[in-house]
């Protein structure tokens, strides 16, 4: 008995030892290439080795975005002693600043892995790396970081949890700045850390490109900093502002206010990350009478100092009423723009074909992409000729009917101002490589020639005085001339004209004679203030006045027109010479203006008015007169713009007959 369970002892040890020989064999010869290559896998890793994204600069050269690794830690509590728990948290507390109790809270809560602290700085990393826990783990992650906050966010964009670029030159230009990644063969342990890194299979990561943007950090903070005071205290809903060189298209500065930071950009909605410069339309106002007046220029079909009769500020048009603001009787084509006149331009517009018209608005680029490149522009509307009421020429002569982008708007402005070139607008000045190389460099693109240089330069000098004595007043600034153009316009609320919301806008250019700077304002429902004189042109003001301080000696110094040399043009009829400051027609029957624009003392343009007006004008003047005929007033015996002297008697022909050179509807 007992030998047989000696027996039976041996044989189970014999058949487990063989059964050992047999899996060995199994093992080492048998499988021994395939266990290898599982071995291998589970043991290393092809590793990618993200490149470092190029660096982001202003035009000056003063870096804006750069790059910083940092590391995440992550804890297995699964692996970690409760006895560790105390000196782990009382190490990282005295890293990070923060309370161990803090740590110690995260150790005790439920799961198998937590993440202890995200994002460490790379310097407080290394200490932390120290720790020698199999439980504690770290993964290392480049991050981008934007230097200023905020500045030029919308121009900027931000990197997203991928490291992708996302809004933006980020975006725009993503392959440029991504570079090549790079990747490596590493051999880890059981709990995953590095043991040895293969030297021979490495492939090295190349950098991105760097880029150097047109914007100028200088400029972009003036213009940030003066929207967010302009919406604080106008209490509008949210702001938009572009600065431009109108000789290259180069864009100074772009600012959407409210704005977001990039390095938080989870915390924002998308309305406050969308750069609506690009990507939203609203219809421009009063500000598009410039390109109107631009094309009847250049089609002959108006000159400066040409009487149109304004109907005292209400004109009917195929059933439709026409307003404006201010009533006068007559004003010329140069008052139209002072005061802003939108029955004076649907009465011009009215001189050209639409084919024209049309024409000369896609000259300037609407309806049409700017070919920006930042993501998401849209073209704006602009309707086909055979699409147009029978009002839509007149409306769209001031603004309305046609939709644009406020980078659509201040690059066709620019063409205005600058001579009549049109030119793509930029926001790349050059690309260099991760050595400072120059590898591009832009250079401005010239789309088309819109109007002349003579038309160009007519536009800016009525711009001018729309500033000087129209309704751009509170855009003058003392240091330097400018010109410039008010836009007030109520907005589209469920299919409607609200009466209670407005964008109200202001473009403007300086210096007069050779345009460096174009500026465009917007705010959207302003609760304060309802026109763009009231909002967006104290706003341009206050952003020229700083600009123009940053560097004095580059800005042309402005010294103040004298009457007998600045805005004077000669009319037509008798080649008489005439201050336009005095040559607003005003109808002083139906206004509430007080008498304080007589203070210069200087003889007002009577003709076309009649009588009964231009004797209400003289009476004011304290002047004398003479009077000969009836019905309209025809030549004045003292020039317009002429100062009146103690007991001087004007004399005054007059005639029932329309006097030459007014346009009568």
């Amino acid at each position: 008995m007992i030998n047989s369970r000696a027996l039976i002892v041996v044989f189970v040890f014999l058949f487990l030892f063989a059964a050992q020989v047999i899996k060995l064999v199994d093992v080492q010869i048998v499988k021994s290439e395939e266990l290898n290559y599982y071995a291998r896998m589970q043991q290393t890793k092809l590793e990618t080795i993200k490149a470092d994204r190029g660096l982001i600069y202003d035009r000056n050269n003063i870096l804006l975005v750069h790059n910083r690794n940092e590391a995440s830690f992550y804890l297995d509590l699964r692996m970690l002693h409760d006895n560790k728990k105390e000196n782990l948290a009382k190490k990282f507390a005295s890293v990070i600043g923060k309370r161990m109790s803090h740590y110690l809270e995260l150790m005790n809560s439920s799961g198998k892995t937590i993440c202890l602290e995200k994002k460490v700085p790379i310097e407080k990393a290394i200490l932390l790396k120290d720790i020698k826990l199999p439980a504690l783990f770290s993964v290392e992650k480049p991050t981008r970081v934007y230097q200023y906050g905020s500045l030029a966010s919308h121009v900027l964009g931000y990197v997203d949890n991928d490291y992708t670029g996302a809004n933006g030159v980020a975006k725009a230009f993503e392959e440029e700045l991504n570079g090549e990644v790079g990747s490596r063969i590493v051999e880890r342990d059981a709990i995953g850390r590095i043991i040895t890194v293969s030297g021979e299979e490495v492939t090295t990561a190349i950098p991105g490109d760097n880029l150097v943007l047109t914007i100028d950090k200088t400029y972009q903070t003036i213009l940030e900093e003066e929207l967010k005071k302009g919406l604080q205290h106008y209490r509008g809903e949210s702001a938009t502002g572009i600065m431009m060189n109108p000789n290259t298209g180069e864009i100074l500065a772009l600012a959407n206010i409210t704005d977001y930071n990039p390095n938080y950009y989870w915390k924002f909605n998308d309305f406050q990350r969308k750069n609506r410069a690009v990507t939203d339309i609203y219809e421009p106002g009063s500000t598009f009478k410039a390109f109107t007046l631009a094309a009847l220029f250049e089609e002959g079909k108006c000159s400066e100092g040409e009487l149109v009769n304004v109907e005292n500020g209400k004109y009917k048009l195929e059933n439709i009423f026409i307003r404006d603001t201010h009533k006068n009787r007559y004003l010329t084509v140069t008052g139209i723009l002072e005061e802003s006149s939108n029955i004076g331009i649907s009465k011009l517009i009215q001189r050209l074909d639409n084919d024209t018209y049309y024409k000369y608005l896609r000259g300037f680029g609407f309806g049409s992409y700017t070919s920006i490149t930042l993501p998401g522009e849209v073209r704006g509307i602009l309707k086909k000729p055979n699409r147009w009421s029978r009002i839509s020429k007149a409306f769209m002569s001031f603004g309305y009917e046609v939709s644009v982008t406020p980078l659509q708007l201040i690059t066709a402005y620019s063409a205005v101002v600058n001579g009549g070139k049109l030119y793509e607008p930029h926001i790349l000045k050059r690309k260099t490589d991760k050595n400072g190389t120059v590898i591009f460099e832009n250079s401005p693109v010239l789309v088309r020639q819109v109007i002349s240089d003579e038309t160009s330069n007519r536009i800016r000098k009525m711009l001018r005085s729309a500033v000087q004595n129209g309704t751009g007043e509170l855009a003058e600034v003392e240091t330097i001339k400018v010109g410039g153009k008010t836009g007030t316009t109520q907005k589209l609320v469920d299919g409607k004209y609200s009466k209670e919301k407005y964008n109200v806008s202001f473009v403007g250019f300086f210096p007069l004679d050779n345009p460096q700077f174009v500026c465009l304002i917007i705010v959207n429902s302003p609760q304060k203030e309802k026109y763009g004189g009231k909002v967006a042109a104290p706003i341009f003001k206050a952003i020229v006045e700083r600009t123009v301080a940053t560097d004095p000696a580059k800005f042309q110094k402005n010294d103040y027109e004298s009457e007998s040399t600045e805005n004077r043009f000669v009319t037509s009829e008798n080649n008489i010479d005439y201050d336009l400051r005095v040559n607003k027609i005003v109808d002083l029957q139906n206004t509430n203006e007080d008498n304080s624009k007589y203070k210069y003392n200087l003889m007002p343009d009577l003709r076309g008015r009649s009588i009964k007006d231009a004797l209400i004008s003289l009476n004011m003047l304290g002047l004398k007169y003479d009077i000969r005929g009836s019905g309209i007033v025809k030549t004045q015996s003292i020039n317009p713009g002429i100062k009146i002297k103690e007991d001087q008697v004007c004399k005054l022909n007059c005639s029932e007959t329309t006097i030459k050179g007014a346009i009568i509807y």
